[in-house]
């Protein structure tokens, strides 16, 4: 049996700490499946992309958004519901 140290963020270790007792599995039950799967299938076991909201482009858009509502001149998004 080997033994393996990592450091993660807390807030992430909270947050799978709560997901594995919500499955039953105990955080290195949940690590050893991962592992498991990553060894035979050599890949990662779920897919990993980039989150377009954080590309610049969106950044560029939203830092502008910002700007504007910053000098009072800020629009109604359409994705807001403007009954309320």
């Amino acid at each position: 049996m080997a033994r393996l140290n990592v450091y993660i963020d807390d807030d992430v270790k909270q947050k799978a700490e709560i997901a594995c007792d919500a499955l039953g599995l105990t955080m290195t039950e949940a690590i050893n499946l991962y592992l498991v799967k990553l060894g035979n299938e050599m890949r990662i076991p779920f897919e990993v992309s980039v989150d377009p909201f954080y590309s610049p482009e969106n950044q560029r858009v939203l830092e502008r958004s910002i700007q504007q509502l910053n000098a009072g001149k800020g629009t109604v998004h359409d994705l807001i519901d403007k009954n309320y």
